[in-house]
């Protein structure tokens, strides 16, 4: 009886210590200098994977670049595209914008506020960014705005791509980060989309406190649901990184057999264009884990995998520089990039080292509202196990099932018919004016060196249209010409009831100035297409 008590007795001792040792383990601590070497690092590393990518921006898509492309780096090369094409770095700053909105309106900042002052900036935006936008402007706030039956974009890579900035203000603490994602994500995104985002800024925090990118890629997918289509995805680069541990393009290869599909972006739907979240994390995912935390090889490898090709290899970097801190990045990339750290980027009064600064300081005040201490130079920081955030998966029960070529414009009505459950309509408002030369170089200056046919800057003109599905009023919509606040596409609806459809759009106060072009239709069903050829 004695000898069982003694026993009793020291294994209460034993887990008395293990747990006074688990909890010690759930601090990180780490120097204010440190701190900065690794936020500073972060982005610019960021920066440093958006140039490295630019010249094949998505001048690959659905391929893999092969090893014989050469892919340029040297001096004064950041400086280069910073004055050539400053629409390029809108992966920093979009980023930055969410900065200065955490700076004016303090850590905790509601959600509608940060729409109000995301809905307000006046550069070039695309795709889910600038549905989000036009929603905002129209009354539809957050979360509906990123909601994906309000905005066909919602599973695409823009929260994705403006993320980093919340795992740099986050370090070590991945729950507070998902929380700040879930603020900022959903004003664009939803489903997959916003996952992006979460995944992201989660890999990112954890980059602090780990340097070991298996374990912040595994610990990262615990913030994704299980049985959510994106983290299947990452779950699956995993699983056959463990396969071909040596072999990454056959890791891509199997992602893109199972993976390479977009349901909602009309610009890829059927095509090879592909800016769906989910992949485009896997192929970071793909850089982490095959580049082995080495900074070079791990832009390479992300770069190669094609598509979003700047966007991923400024992720992978931004991840690898916290990791490493900017007192490591090799100089080989650093040097070219310093050149420009103290200009501003487009449309923001921010620059590289006043990001730095501000980044440092939203990360310690994060800190101390997760419970943390900041005692002089020595900064401790509270780790939580990652918990998966809220599910949510868009496009359930709509399957795209056919593509119209359309090619066609209209000044008054357009109707159509098709079988199925939902369709959208791939077009844009568009003036039949000459443009002269001088706007011509005006918006060359603005969005880059390509010209898309946007809209004059002080054009007013808005279009306004009825929307009827089979026969009944569903909408009334607005379309206006000038660029920041511009309808993406003129009509779209999800989840009717299965079968044959009509939809009509009545302009109602044309301009012979204007045109509603119509590039594309896109029919859904509720029921996944087969191949129709004979068997």
């Amino acid at each position: 009886m004695q000898y069982l008590i003694k026993n009793i007795l020291g294994c209460l001792v034993i887990a008395f210590c293990l747990q006074s040792f688990s909890a010690f383990a759930k601090q990180n601590i780490i120097s204010k200098d440190q701190l900065q070497d690794k936020i500073k690092g972060g982005w610019a590393g960021q920066t440093i994977g958006v140039v490295y990518g630019a010249p094949v921006e998505f001048k690959y898509q659905g391929s893999i670049i092969p090893d014989y492309q050469n892919i340029p780096w040297r001096e004064g090369y950041v400086k280069y595209w910073f004055d050539k094409k400053p629409g390029l770095f809108d992966d920093i700053y979009t980023d930055l914008n969410f900065v200065d909105v955490f700076e004016k309106y303090g850590l905790n900042v509601s959600m509608d506020t940060i729409a109000h002052h995301w809905a307000g900036t006046a550069y070039h935006l695309a795709h889910a960014n600038q549905a989000s936008r036009y929603n905002i402007l129209n009354g539809i706030m957050p979360p509906n705005s990123g909601y994906w039956k309000n905005n066909p974009h919602a599973d695409d890579i823009d929260f994705q791509i403006e993320s980093d900035f919340i795992g740099l203000m986050t370090p070590g603490m991945v729950n507070s980060a998902t929380e700040v994602a879930n603020r900022v994500g959903h004003i664009m995104n939803s489903g997959d989309g916003w996952y992006g985002g979460v995944f992201i800024s989660a890999l990112y925090s954890l980059a602090f406190v780990s340097n070991d990118v298996n374990e912040i890629v595994n610990q990262a997918l615990k913030t994704i649901p299980l049985g959510t289509k994106f983290h299947d995805c990452i779950a699956d680069v995993i699983k056959w990184h463990n396969q071909y541990p040596a072999d990454w393009q056959t890791t891509w290869f199997e992602l893109q057999k199972k993976w390479n599909n977009d349901v909602g972006c009309p610009k890829g739907v059927f095509l090879s264009f592909n800016i769906d979240a989910k992949i485009n994390s896997a192929y970071n995912v793909i850089g982490l884990l095959y580049g082995n935390g080495d900074f070079t090889k791990s832009l390479n490898i992300t770069v190669r995998c094609g598509q979003d090709a700047d966007s991923n290899p400024a992720s992978v970097g931004g991840i690898l520089g916290v990791m490493l801190g900017y007192s490591r990045i090799p100089a080989f990339w650093l040097t070219p990039l310093q050149e420009i750290e103290p200009l501003n980027f487009e449309g923001t009064t921010v620059c590289l080292n006043n990001a730095y600064s501000l980044s440092l300081k939203h990360a310690l005040g994060m800190i101390k509202l997760a419970g943390g201490t900041i005692d002089g130079e020595k900064v401790v920081i509270p780790f939580v196990e990652p918990v998966p955030v809220k599910f949510e998966q868009n496009f359930d029960k709509t399957f795209p099932t056919f593509r119209d070529r359309y090619d066609r414009s209209f000044t008054d009505e357009l109707s159509y018919d098709f079988v199925g459950n939902g369709y959208i309509f791939y077009g844009n408002l568009v003036k039949t004016s000459k443009i002269d030369k001088d706007y011509i170089d005006r918006v060359s200056k603005r969005v880059g060196s390509e010209v898309f046919g946007l809209a004059e800057p002080d054009d007013t003109y808005v279009a306004e249209l009825e929307v009827f599905i089979d026969g009944k009023l569903d909408e009334n919509i607005k379309m206006p010409m000038k660029n920041s606040s511009r309808r993406l596409e003129p009509a779209w609806k999800y989840q009717l009831n299965e079968g044959m459809h009509n939809v009509r759009l009545k302009w109602l106060n044309p301009d012979s100035h204007y045109e509603i072009r119509i590039n594309d239709i896109i029919i859904y069903s509720e029921n996944r297409p087969k191949n129709n050829l004979p068997q």
